[in-house]
């Protein structure tokens, strides 16, 4: 960050003699003063690593810093190892929020002298970030249109595309990769924009720490994000688990409500629009099926991988009567017996243990099922057809 920022937090802590840090509004350290009394787990670490973790973020975000408009006391959270309350500013230009001032109450109380001294640093700081968002965003839009180039249908395009992001130094010859994040659809107490907001944070602060020797570009859409990174060496599985980390926190969700897809590793930088696809299928099936979790390769999606490129009109049109009439039963227990069982290859004794119940109840709902949907577990064509079947019907 630029040092007319960190000459306002500087002039802040001489003024009010004690310690300033601030932080964007997905708490990655911007500028930070000396610190001369105590301090907690929360801020050593936000120092170290530059960012405040993912549990502070979310904490933060509940108690609705990002919508508070004025001086704000965050209270201690021993649990994310914050045990001193924290007075925050909110850094506005024009209504936006672009950073937060935080001093420590351990180092003395709000008042009004402290107050009036909040609102004048954050307006400098506000103008400062401006300034240098508006030079940044001239930057950003051109990155945003190479990202679209390279993900678009026309091979010659993407290939242009390469080309100039490799020539402008915003990413590497060789091998790429693309990576998919999508957040559970927004209600009212997510709203979009809150999800938008924390898949473009958690995209900017990944792609800006991906290992030496690698450059990645990001791109936010309005129901995932994309990030595209290239080197011969990126770690994507390191790079999807603090994907998933930090977009669910930037979003106030729960890591169970955050999905990420990771593509196969692409030759060349032309044709990662492949990967792209390869990393949005996985993750969409990761969301859809719930059960293969919450970063996944491409490769690990297993029957998936087929039933995903398929059409959900002809999946549904393709699902064997069987399944219907154990729908229509109504028995839900029946269902999941019979997924079970299937997915121990028809070994009785582990899907019992897996169920709980003994092996002579596992019998009895076996012929249920059989019953019901006029199908003969013995055959090889019906287990694998409702198999199938089952598999397909998570998809849609």
């Amino acid at each position: 960050m630029s040092s007319e920022l960190q000459l306002v937090a500087d002039a802040l802590a001489a003024r009010l003699s004690r310690s300033v840090a601030v932080d964007d509004p997905g708490l990655c350290l911007l500028a930070h003063t000396e610190h001369t009394g105590e301090v907690d787990r929360q801020r050593i670490e936000s120092i170290l690593r530059r960012q405040a973790s993912p549990e502070a973020t979310a904490f933060s975000h509940r108690l609705g810093a990002a919508d508070s408009l004025d001086v704000f006391i965050e209270p201690p959270a021993p649990e994310i190892g914050s045990t001193i309350g924290r007075i925050g500013m909110p850094v506005r230009y024009e209504g936006r929020l672009l950073a937060f001032i935080w001093l420590l109450e351990s180092e003395g109380p709000l008042t009004d002298t402290v107050a009036d001294a909040l609102r004048t640093a954050a307006g400098d700081a506000g103008a400062i970030l401006y300034r240098e968002h508006l030079l940044g965003e001239l930057g950003r839009r051109r990155e945003r249109e190479l990202v679209h180039d390279l993900l678009a249908d026309d091979p010659a395009l993407r290939g242009k595309a390469a080309e100039q992001a490799i020539q402008e130094g915003r990413l590497v010859a060789g091998p790429a990769v693309a990576l998919v994040v999508t957040l559970e659809p927004p209600n009212t107490a997510t709203p979009a924009d809150r999800h938008r907001l924390g898949i473009a944070l958690g995209l900017d602060h990944v792609r800006r720490r991906v290992p030496a020797g690698h450059l990645a570009l990001h791109l936010d859409r309005p129901d995932h994000g994309v990030l595209i990174v290239t080197g011969t060496h990126s770690p994507p599985q390191t790079l999807g688990d603090h994907l998933h980390e930090r977009v669910a926190a930037g979003a106030g969700l729960a890591g169970e409500h955050c999905w990420v897809g990771i593509g196969g590793r692409q030759a060349a930088l032309a044709d990662v629009h492949a990967s792209y696809t390869e990393a949005l299928r996985a993750a969409r099936t990761a969301q859809n099926t719930r059960i293969i979790g919450q970063v996944v390769r491409h490769d690990q999606l297993g029957v998936y991988r087929l039933l995903a490129e398929l059409p959900a009109n002809l999946l549904r049109h393709s699902l064997p009567p069987g399944l219907d009439r154990l729908r229509e039963h109504g028995n839900a227990s029946l269902i999941h017996t019979l997924e079970a069982f299937l997915d121990n290859a028809g070994h009785v004794s582990r899907t019992a243990e897996l169920l709980h119940i003994s092996r002579a109840t596992l019998y009895y709902r076996l012929r249920r099922i059989e019953e019901v949907a006029d199908i003969n577990l013995d055959n090889g064509d019906d287990r694998l057809a409702v198999h199938i079947g089952l598999k397909a019907s998570r998809l849609m």
